[in-house]
């Protein structure tokens, strides 16, 4: 009976013991509040606003249906887009094209393209070229006019300079 007092004394003694270890042993962590409801719906309506928020590109007042490319210049144009309505002052240019200044630099990839009436592209990171005919330059690929025929480019574009206006819808 007294070896079986002693073991088990020893034994409580020992889970003290370790208890106590494992209590100074662990490192303290703070608590990170936990999200309410309200801001992870708050969370989930903005992300669900950008998702299927599109850029819509409009040749002074008529909207032209774009295909955007997948890539960082397309972004930061919406980027550029997104807070109010982006307007470029383009000019004619050799007969098959129209540029505007965009006022700042944007990310770049320009490749030699030879382009087709209704393509967008960004010239030296900075200028915006929309054609109603065709040209080879190197370029990086900002989208293309969808299903708009060369003739339609060609009246959108090719009777004076134009105003371009890129919404963020």
């Amino acid at each position: 009976m007294m070896k079986t007092t002693r073991r088990l004394a020893a034994l409580a003694a020992g889970l003290i013991l370790l208890s106590g270890t494992a209590a100074c042993a662990a490192p303290e962590q703070a608590e990170t509040p936990e999200p309410t409801p309200e801001t992870k719906q708050e969370e989930e309506i903005q992300e669900e606003e950008h998702m299927e928020k599109t850029m819509h590109l409009y040749i002074n007042e008529t909207e032209l249906p774009v295909i955007w490319e997948d890539n960082q210049s397309v972004q930061a144009l919406t980027e550029l887009a997104a807070s109010e309505p982006l307007h470029v002052n383009m000019s004619m240019y050799g007969g098959f094209e129209q540029v505007g200044s965009l006022g700042r630099d944007l990310p770049r990839s320009d490749r030699q393209t030879v382009t087709q009436a209704g393509d967008i592209v960004l010239y030296s990171g900075n200028q915006v070229v929309i054609f109603y005919g065709s040209n080879s330059w190197a370029y990086t690929r900002l989208g293309k006019a969808d299903g708009v025929s060369a003739s339609r480019m060609r009246e959108l574009l090719g009777n004076g300079d134009v105003t371009l206006t890129f919404v963020l819808e």
